[in-house]
């Protein structure tokens, strides 16, 4: 391997463990302010854009895909289950997120 993958290599492992400490952060700060908490999700999402990392479906559900704010179930999301699929409704955007069920 090169010199130039391996700082590359590197760059992005730094920045999988910075998109996980936003993600949080973004947990951390979502009661006391909720446009912080949107912030640190974008940020979250921007360096993973950069470094072309694909992130993890537990995360992708963790925020809205239209207005891109950070979800909680029950505060600004509601979460129901509908023909084989998680249906997230965003309460900020009104926006729905369809997800697949896995059958086992």
């Amino acid at each position: 391997m090169n010199k130039f993958k391996a700082i590359k290599e590197k760059m992005k492992g730094k920045a999988k463990k910075d998109i996980v400490e936003f993600f949080k952060l973004a947990k951390s700060s979502f009661k006391l302010d909720r446009k912080k908490a949107n912030l640190y999700v974008h940020k979250a999402r921007k360096l993973a854009m950069k470094h072309n990392i694909r992130l993890s479906s537990s995360v992708k559900k963790r925020f809205c895909k239209h207005c891109y704010s950070y979800l909680v179930p029950g505060e600004n999301c509601r979460i129901r289950t509908r023909a084989g699929k998680i249906v997230y409704y965003c309460l900020e955007c009104k926006k729905y997120m369809r997800f697949l069920i896995k059958k086992s």
